[in-house]
């Protein structure tokens, strides 16, 4: 790969290169923005895509046709409008039909509720689609997908999408069927779960049972991914899921992997019982010869590496034996978040060997696929991190030179992680370079970058070849502050980011420059350190500027400081001055 290219995500052409991750969200949003946009052109004037100049004609690029054809009420149009998805349209011809007198046969009742309880009573969206083509046909599926909520405990808050209202049309259209059977109660529950109404789907999983109806394997599923909304004691959760897989085996249905994916999910909102039982949810799946995804994993690291005291790196050592065998292929929402959840889990075990084996798993058959860019600088922003803290140097900055920009785009994190690598090192006069990278980045105005640089450059006194390219960086920094003078939100001058200023510019040999930030202190009501009065002096001295040493021993009377005598000592007597300057 080459370490100078752009990700492949974005045009090859520099004025289209992100420089930063901000930009590189910003640029996919956009690009996701102009899909959406011409979906949504094509679908609201379909008649001005009716054309067909492709030779030969290829459907799968065609646009959809998303224009009813049959008109009329009648049950063939009903259905028509359910495949089209046009969730108001199927609503208003059902309560026609009903209306009417005219029966509508099961299937097609309960296929409307399919789509009510995908869509959650709202209309397709384009971005909503994709999934919708997956999904429509099992609604609620995913409901493994859905979020534990934030503490305080709420019930049944899962969702962030649209929510399930009281009395909505798939509750109303379920209370005057006349007929019902396993797929309506089941497609209700599932979309009840998937719409954070858990505790009314509980209530329907009862009235299934009441009915003597069973559930298939795709409702279990929804249920236990809601346990943790339903019980808000770790054991009572536990013993939840537990009735729902005695359930299952009553019920003759198979566990599937999402089912075990659902209750690892569960145990993770269970802390201790989680753990104690999450090695024993894994050996039943390999008792039934199913075979783990990445979000098997993801969900066993959690368990055992988040929220707890880290003793061990067996787990995540076993983990990393069988996922660097294989070459994985999508089968849970949640496989995309294994790899950030067990790098992460690698620094905080602080374990390099650890994460080099992961790194390489990555790097098998399509592995690579399942990180999109956030969370691949996620990844690659946590390795870079470990690399600082456990290799060595040439090994660290090899890794920066090959990942920065073209893997992914350093966080202000990473930046102060490198500063402290090259200060352990003793390679300080690499900060200029990484300076460079820092004003690409965007990271020039903040406050705790700056004052890391400035103090690892100012801290000790470099060969003069060094120390000029300090300064070089310091006068880029004070040029940062002036420019934002005039924005409403301007980067505020410190003491101490002044006295590191002022402290390169005299040791660089820039008088004017050094005084210039000696005067800021006064401005600002700061008050200079010793260190950099003396330093500002020892430059004076250098330059043989006699005024400018007077000018220091003056601020320092204004401020009121003990060491202005001790200034004036030291101007009598290293200095050659005229009676008037003295």
């Amino acid at each position: 790969q080459d370490p100078t290219a752009a990700h492949y995500a974005f045009h090859d052409d520099p004025f289209l290169i992100p420089r930063n991750a901000a930009n590189a969200r910003l640029f996919l949003l956009s690009k996701e923005s102009g899909r959406n946009a011409a979906k949504y052109i094509i679908k609201q004037f379909p008649q001005y895509f009716d054309k067909t100049f492709a030779e030969p004609n290829v459907l799968c690029l065609m646009p959809e046709i998303l224009t009813p054809q049959i008109e009329g009420v009648s049950e063939e149009a009903l259905k028509e409008r359910i495949h089209l998805r046009k969730v108001k349209d199927s609503v208003d011809l059902f309560d026609q039909l009903i209306q009417a007198g005219t029966p509508v046969s099961l299937e097609t009742t309960n296929s409307l509720l399919d789509l009510l309880c995908f869509y959650g009573d709202g209309e397709s969206t384009p971005e909503k689609e994709e999934e919708e083509k997956e999904d429509l046909e099992e609604p609620g599926g995913n409901a493994s997908e859905q979020k534990a909520p934030k503490r305080p405990f709420q019930r049944g808050s899962q969702s962030s999408g649209p929510r399930w209202s009281e009395n909505n049309n798939a509750e109303r259209i379920f209370k005057i069927m006349p007929e019902k059977n396993a797929h309506s109660y089941c497609t209700m529950i599932r979309g009840m779960v998937k719409h954070g109404a858990s505790t009314k789907a509980y209530d329907m999983y009862i009235d299934l049972l009441n009915e003597r109806h069973k559930a298939d394997v795709h409702t279990f599923n929804a249920l236990i991914a809601a346990v943790p909304y339903l019980k808000e004691r770790f054991v009572e959760r536990w013993e939840l899921a537990k009735v729902f897989l005695d359930h299952m085996a009553q019920q003759k249905v198979q566990p599937n992997l999402l089912t075990f994916n659902a209750l690892l999910k569960t145990l993770r909102r269970c802390g201790g019982v989680g753990r104690s039982m999450a090695l024993s949810v894994i050996k039943e799946m390999k008792a039934l010869d199913i075979e783990p995804s990445l979000a098997t994993y993801d969900h066993l690291l959690s368990i055992f590496y988040k929220g707890v005291d880290l003793h061990t790196s067996g787990i995540i050592s076993e983990v990393l034996d069988d996922v660097e065998k294989r070459s994985f292929t999508p089968q849970d929402p949640n496989d995309a978040n294994f790899f950030p959840t067990a790098m992460q889990a690698c620094c905080d075990l602080k374990d390099i060997k650890l994460a080099y084996r992961l790194n390489k798993a990555l790097e098998k058959g399509d592995n690579w696929k399942f990180l999109d860019m956030d969370r691949l600088n996620t990844y690659w922003s946590k390795f870079f991190s470990l690399l600082c803290m456990m290799e060595q140097i040439d090994v660290v900055l090899k890794w920066y030179k090959e990942m920065s920009c073209s893997l992914f785009y350093p966080t202000p994190k990473n930046i102060l992680d490198l500063l402290q690598a090259l200060d352990a090192a003793n390679h300080l006069e690499i900060i200029p370079s990484v300076w460079e990278d820092v004003k690409q980045l965007g990271f020039n105005r903040r406050h705790d970058v700056l004052e890391e640089l400035l103090s690892l450059m100012s801290r000790d006194q470099h060969p003069e070849e060094i120390q000029l390219a300090f300064a070089n960086c310091a006068e880029d920094i004070k040029a940062v502050h002036e420019q934002s003078e005039r924005e409403q939100f301007p980067v505020e001058w410190t003491g101490s980011t002044l006295g590191h200023v002022a402290l390169l510019f005299s040791r660089a040999g820039r008088t004017q420059d050094a005084w210039y930030m000696m005067e800021r202190f006064q401005q600002i009501n700061r008050v200079p350190m010793d260190q950099v009065m003396d330093e500002f002096l020892n430059c004076a001295k250098q330059t043989n500027c006699p005024d400018e040493a007077i000018k220091l021993v003056k601020l320092a009377a204004a401020l009121g400081l003990p060491s202005s005598q001790r200034l004036k000592s030291r101007t009598e007597k290293e200095f050659e001055l005229s009676e008037k300057q003295r």
